[in-house]
This record gives structure tokens, sequence and C-alpha cells, in this order.
């Protein structure tokens, strides 16, 4: 603790003999506590633990922003895809127009064809515009998130990675939220520290100077004081600490069951995307474009109806999508995944 200077002056101005400063007393004296029972190093160790705790609590903000960035950049390359493929159809769907002409003007078709063909053309162009409009909302989404009003990218490139060996309940350790949890507790005990060490009474030294005015004398003054702990000696706030160090330390062991029953769920979704976007990619996609194309085919040649031919090509694009939602849900939770065991959620450019 800082010491303390102290300047009083007796009496002055007072009446009688008193009358103005000439028989006055003027002491001047520093105060200095001295704080016992180690509470000047338990306070230091409390506030190296709080600064402690500030830095983990900042690595949580961190990882959570990083996660929010990843799934914001894997939600626009979705867009992104989506509208290259909704762009891509509506170009199918121009072609399967200009087939329908062919056979209109051919004979081959009834007229009510090419208004149902041109129909579908508009509706697919329309779908792709839109598809470039939610591409715009993301691209301004994810530049935000770094604190950039006007986006100097177009495009965006993802490697996607396997978690493989990264899927590892016992890495919970290094998670953010499970340093801020120990940070915590250990922020709780030094506080708890501080309130037992405040039962011990400090004690306060004073030494000065008195000067009397009448005679031109001076002496030294000097004196001790120690308060008596009669009526408090701290025990409430004592327990009060020790209760919250006690739940700091609950909470830190509820924070790690709580990673590890989120990273098993984690690993989970994983599983169960990778295992959806296979079935997707290897047997639903190929059989879906074998059908358009075969159906393409057959209407030009008069062996298919109008009626299959758009129905194998909504098959078709719906099943595109649903391979490109497959995808990003697998990039999402494997982002979620390396974020639960400790690892950067989203590494690359």
């Amino acid at each position: 603790m800082n010491p303390a200077l102290s300047v009083e002056l007796e009496e002055f101005s007072g009446s009688g003999p008193l009358t103005g400063f000439d028989r006055a007393e003027t002491t001047i004296a520093i105060e200095q506590t001295v704080r016992l029972g180690g509470k000047r190093q338990r306070a230091q160790a409390a506030a190296r633990a709080l600064t402690a705790l500030a830095s983990a609590e900042c690595a949580v903000i961190l990882r959570e922003v990083e996660l929010q960035g990843t799934v914001l950049f894997f939600e626009y390359v979705a867009a992104l895809e989506d509208a290259e493929l909704l762009e891509e159809a509506a170009e199918t769907s121009e072609k399967l127009a200009e087939t329908v002409r062919r056979r209109v003007a051919a004979g081959a078709a009834p007229p009510p064809e090419q208004s149902r063909a041109d129909s579908a053309t508009a509706s697919a162009r329309a779908d792709a515009v839109f598809a470039w409009g939610l591409v715009e909302q993301r691209r301004y989404a994810l530049a935000a998130i770094w604190g950039q009003s006007d986006p100097l990218f177009n495009t965006a490139i993802v490697e996607d990675s396997v978690v493989g060996a990264l899927a590892d309940p016992g890495n919970r350790s290094l998670h953010p939220q499970v340093r801020r949890a120990a940070a915590s507790a250990a922020a709780s005990r030094a506080a708890a520290d501080v309130e037992r060490a405040e039962a011990m009474p400090n004690v306060t030294f004073t030494a000065g100077m008195r000067r009397f005015e009448e005679t031109g004398d001076s002496a030294i003054v000097a004196g001790v004081s120690v308060p008596l702990p009669l009526f408090d000696r701290n025990r409430d706030s004592a327990r009060a600490a020790d209760l919250r160090a006690q739940a700091s330390q609950m909470n830190r062991a509820a924070v790690e069951a709580r990673l590890l029953a989120e990273q098993r769920a984690a690993i989970a979704a994983v599983t169960a995307a990778r295992q959806r976007l296979s079935l997707l990619e290897d047997t639903a996609l190929p059989n879906a474009t074998a059908a358009f194309e075969a159906s393409m085919h057959g209407y030009a040649v008069g062996k298919f109806d109008l009626t299959t031919t758009i129905d194998a090509r909504s098959a078709l694009i719906d099943t595109q999508r649903a391979v490109l939602d497959a995808k990003t849900t697998l990039r999402i939770e494997t982002a979620r995944l390396k974020s639960l065991i400790g690892d950067t959620p989203f590494s690359g450019e």
C-alpha cells in the first residue's frame, strides 16, 4: 500500500492566548500500513489469475469468431456452387426448349409443349438470378465479420479435408472453454486466499515532526495502530469466496463433460454427413444423370413425352442440390468438430 502524508495544525485562531498562530502546533507525519498475513503476495497472485482469466476469455471469443467465420465462408461457397449449378440448369432448360421448338416446328409435338418448355426455362432462369443474389448477400456477410464493408473478393476455393485422426475426444483439454474454466477456478481460489488473509489485522506505523510556534522548538512524533478483530474477522466473506471457488471447480468439470458430449455428437454428425454425401455422389447422382440424359435423347427422337423429360430434369437438379447441401453440411460439421477438439476450425486460402 502507498504511504499517506498528513498535516495537522492545532491550537490556533482560538480565544485569549490562543488567538492567531503564535501558539499553534504543526505536525507533519507519514503513515504506512503494513499488510500482514501475506496479503500483498496473495493479492498479486489474484491479480495474475484475473489476467490469465481475461486472456482465456479472449481465446474463447476468438475461437467462436473463427468458427463463425468458417461457417460463413462455407455458406458463401455453397451459395456460389448452387448459383453455378442453377445457371447450368437454366442453360440445360434452354437447350430443352430449343429441342421442343424444333419438334413443334416439325409437327412432331403439339404447340402447348412449346409454352410449357418456355415457362420452365423462365422459371429456371429466375432461380439462377435469385441464387446469384444470395451469393452477394453471403459475400457481404462474410466480409463483414472481419470489418470489410465492401468485399474485395468475388469467388472462393475450398479444399475439403478429412477429419480422421483429429476426432479424438481426449483433446478436449486444449479447448479454450476448458482453459477459461480452469482460469476461472484458479482466480476464485486466489480470491478465496485473499479473503482468508483479511482475517489478519494490518499494522499502521506513523512517524513525523511536530513544531511548536510559541517556542520555535520541534519534536519527533511516532505511533502504531492495530485494529482489534473483536466483531469482524471476515469469516462470512471468506466463506462466500470458498463457495465460489468450489462452484468454479465444479463448473470446470461440467464444461469438460459437456465438451466431451458435444465432441461425440459432432463425430456422429460428421460420420452421418459423410455417409449421406457418399450415397448421393455414388448412387443417386449417377442414376439421376443417366435418367435425364436418356429422357432428353428419348424426347428428341419421339420416344418420351415432355413431362417425363421435365420431371427427369427436375429430379437431376434436386439431386445435384442435395449433393451440394451434403457437402456443405459435411464441411460445417467438420469445422465444428475441429473447433470442439481444440484445433483451428479453418485453415486454407
